[in-house]
């Protein structure tokens, strides 16, 4: 299977652009997870690039950590997915350094605990005791990260429009 061709139209970036930076963010990222689904499999990976795939795994991690945390993001099994790859590297990459020192961060708890975090949970009171043990560890790196939401869009907005050929094809 070979990468696909994610195209979005002029019309839509400066639609998207006009409202702000999240918007902007998430034409991209829409289109990437339209692609994808809920198949995280080795095949469906081929289909986006590596670029696509970091607005891919932002996308992931913020939607986790909003509704529930880096646990919550670890027990969905997104854990390899946003810390075993270089996720964190292409944050800093694309400006966004102290995103990118808080994912490091998060990762090493990830890759410390990682064998009781990705252990199935079976029951409400063992998922009580992950909470209880895991959640303050987490808890500072998620607050962190959601006071900056607004200034690491921008800077992610602004790294994608200035790079928009590694992101998607425009046409009119």
């Amino acid at each position: 299977m070979e990468q696909q061709q994610i195209t979005v139209t002029d019309a839509e970036l400066k639609q998207a652009a006009s409202q702000n930076s999240k918007a902007f963010l998430q034409l991209f990222m829409d289109r990437y997870a339209a692609v994808v689904g809920d198949d995280f499999s080795a095949e469906k990976m081929q289909l986006l690039t590596g670029d696509q795939h970091v607005l891919l795994s932002y996308k992931i991690m913020m939607e986790e950590i909003e509704d529930g945390g880096f646990l919550q993001l670890i027990q969905d099994g997104y854990g390899p997915y946003i810390f075993d790859n270089p996720f964190a590297k292409a944050m800093r990459l694309y400006g966004a350094q102290n995103l990118s020192k808080l994912i490091y961060k998060a990762k090493k708890i990830y890759d410390i605990n990682k064998k009781e975090l990705t252990a199935p949970i079976e029951t409400d009171e063992a998922y009580d005791l992950i909470l209880e043990k895991y959640a303050s560890k987490f808890e500072g790196i998620e607050e962190e990260i959601k006071m900056m939401e607004e200034f690491d869009a921008d800077t992610l907005a602004h790294y994608v429009d200035e790079h928009i050929e590694l992101f998607a094809k425009v046409v009119d």
